[in-house]
């Protein structure tokens, strides 16, 4: 399989990890549902912009990070952020394919665009930390999915080969994380679910 294999994963069926060295999944919709008012994170988001006199009126989340790295404001966003994100990884859903990590026979790794601190607590809650060997959340690299970076520092801690991997996720962004760091891929449920 190649980078070029876009199969769809649903309910029903199972990914085919047969062949790679290593599988990482992303987090938030594809091993578990982080229960996290979105709205209303921008909402917190937007008040610490605006108590700086910055307007971040009608920006998404990942924009305001951009803004807030020109403005020195990233410390507190990212704050407001992973606050949420660690709330609801603590009353996250676990979802069937979470159900397959403890079979595999290759390490596993979680890259994802939640920040690390949830993305363990969400393994810890689902009882799945101790099947996954390397997890690299927004904040563990300096940049961000869609760029490579967070998607191949998880396979170093892996210590395997981008084209030995696969990437298994539930959007667009993953997709394009995956084709950019040459590395196999597949959606879970059917296709993408967002950015």
């Amino acid at each position: 399989m190649t980078a070029d294999s876009l199969d769809r994963l649903t309910a029903d069926e199972s990914v085919a990890f047969d062949g790679y060295d290593a599988v990482v999944y992303d987090l938030d919709g594809t091993l578990v549902d982080l229960l996290v008012d979105w709205n209303q994170v921008a909402t917190d988001a937007e008040a610490v912009f605006e108590d700086a006199d910055v307007d971040a009126a009608g920006m998404d989340l990942w924009t305001m990070l951009d803004v807030a790295d020109e403005h020195g404001l990233r410390a507190e966003i990212e704050a407001v952020i992973a606050g949420h994100e660690r709330e609801g990884a603590r009353n996250s859903t676990r979802l069937a394919l979470a159900d397959g990590v403890a079979d595999h026979a290759v390490p596993v790794g979680v890259c994802s665009l939640n920040c690390e601190d949830a993305c363990r607590i969400a393994l810890d809650v689902h009882e799945l930390a101790d099947y996954v060997d390397s997890v690299v959340g927004r904040d563990s690299v300096a940049t961000r999915k869609p760029d490579p970076e967070p998607l191949l520092a998880t396979l170093r801690g892996l210590d395997v080969a981008p084209e030995n991997a696969l990437f298994v996720g539930d959007s667009a962004r993953d997709e394009r994380t995956a084709e950019r760091a040459g590395v196999a891929f597949q959606y879970v449920d059917g296709g993408p679910s967002g950015v």
